[in-house]
């Protein structure tokens, strides 16, 4: 052992001593016959054309459809302050391009801007999309960084990187608090946190608005509540039976919290308890660690009032709108309600299958007699009633008068695609939901 280890000590001496003589250029260079790759992107910038800041500012400004790629890693994006707000803006990694390109930008001729941190992966992405047949492609060489110095809007998948939750509670205002969560579609990334985590704390107790996505987001919440309050979490209310409002259910019942719901959602959580599982899985995967279905507690029609620290608090269902059994959380004496998905306004609100848009617009005016003054909705910030009647009752009406209007005249389902949107076009999920829309509108209208 003895001869071995002077053996060792002699060799790592002889090999330190052969490394400090060698010379570092040599390290640096490339072997012969070898392309360096700042070679290769001298080579490459001959055959691409670039855009500046100011440029694609204005292009943005004037055709918002314009595709963005981030050819950066989503964690790079995380980590390094965001992708460009935009539109059409998907991040693509550069090793994945090939693969995932013709899915997010199927229009060869489209116009595509490529971007990264430090125009080194971007070049190369910009000429690799010109040889798969794409003609209309620019590369932003000032690069996202320069974007962020001139102020201009990012987008970030997860605000709270150290955090499961995609952003930490904010005060609304004195003992009312929401977690906001992003507007994008629930992802891996922002950990099913797609829709806002609102409580209030009373000199008695907590009420939760929403259990959160799965068991872990749930957990992190009650964290985050625990720095804000001694106060107990006495309740959790389910806005409705959506994943990201029920599947963190089983962490709250843990702590012997009581979970109550409208009894449709109750109806909707059991009837769907198998498929509320497999999307979350598939969309958070690991993190639906500890994630099980359980039935709310209590259940109520049309409204129950919680007396709470001196607070009235009213759980209210104001009819068909967005979902089964939708509820607000009504708090007369602060004059805010916490609305749940009957109100939208960051997103374009979503029309599914079974929703009764005409209905919608029949509990809109229930909701909106009781002339809150601060609205927290289910998704983006805190707003006033002006904000979501713009981008709510207003929206509803329009499309249903365009629709109307094209079955009296003998319109088709294509023609309902057709219909002039684009007042909505920078609410986010506006490219994944305006079709959709027009279309189950569509149908719903076309036997009323």
């Amino acid at each position: 052992m003895v001869c071995f280890s002077v053996a060792g000590r002699a060799l790592a001496t002889l090999v330190f001593l052969v490394f400090i003589s060698f010379p570092l250029g040599a390290l640096r260079g490339a072997p012969d016959g070898v392309t360096t790759g700042d070679e290769i992107l001298a080579d490459v910038s001959k055959r691409i054309t670039d855009i500046t800041t100011g440029e694609l500012k204005a292009l943005l400004e004037k055709d918002p459809n314009v595709y963005l790629i981030d050819v950066r890693t989503v964690r790079e994006t995380i980590l390094n302050g965001g992708t460009i707000r935009a539109k059409r803006n998907f991040i693509i990694p550069r090793g994945w391009l090939e693969f995932r390109a013709p899915d997010a930008v199927p229009d060869k001729d489209a116009p595509i801007i490529v971007y990264c941190g430090t125009n080194q992966r971007s070049p190369l992405a910009a000429e690799k999309l010109l040889q798969m047949g794409y003609t209309n492609v620019r590369n932003y060489a000032e690069g996202v960084y320069a974007w962020r110095k001139a102020g201009h809007p990012l987008e970030i998948a997860d605000r709270e990187p150290n955090s499961i939750l995609y952003n930490k509670p904010e005060k609304v205002i004195d003992g009312v608090w929401s977690a906001i969560g992003a507007t994008a579609p629930g992802t891996y990334e922002n950990s099913g946190h797609n829709n806002n985590l609102s409580f209030i704390v009373t000199s008695d107790g907590v009420l939760v608005v929403n259990a959160g996505a799965n068991y872990l987001l749930a957990k992190s919440l009650h964290e985050e509540i625990r720095k804000i309050t001694d106060q107990p979490v006495k309740y959790v209310v389910l806005e409705n039976g959506q994943g990201h409002a029920v599947l963190g259910s089983n962490y709250w019942k843990e702590q012997g919290v009581t979970i109550i719901a409208q009894t449709e959602t109750a109806r909707v959580i059991e009837e769907n308890a198998a498929r509320l599982i497999e999307v979350g899985t598939n969309r958070v995967r690991d993190k639906m660690f500890g994630t099980k279905i359980v039935m709310p507690d209590k259940t109520f029609d049309k409204k129950m009032v919680i007396e709470m620290g001196g607070e009235r608090i009213e759980l209210v269902t104001f009819g068909p709108a967005h979902s089964p059994g939708d509820m607000s959380v009504w708090m007369p004496e602060k004059n805010l309600i916490i609305s749940g998905d009957i109100a939208f306004h960051k997103r374009l609100l979503p029309i599914f299958e079974d929703i009764d848009t005409a209905a919608w617009l029949e509990s809109w005016e229930k909701f909106a007699a009781l002339k809150a003054k601060i609205v927290i909705p289910g998704h983006g910030g805190p707003t006033n009633m002006a904000e979501v009647t713009k981008y709510t009752k207003d929206y509803l009406v329009y499309m249903r008068s365009k629709v109307r209007e094209l079955i009296d005249n003998g319109g088709s389902l294509a023609d309902a695609y057709k219909i002039d949107q684009s007042a909505y076009e920078h609410l986010d999920t506006f490219e994944f939901l305006a079709l959709q829309n027009a279309g189950r509108i569509f149908r719903e209208m076309e036997f009323e």
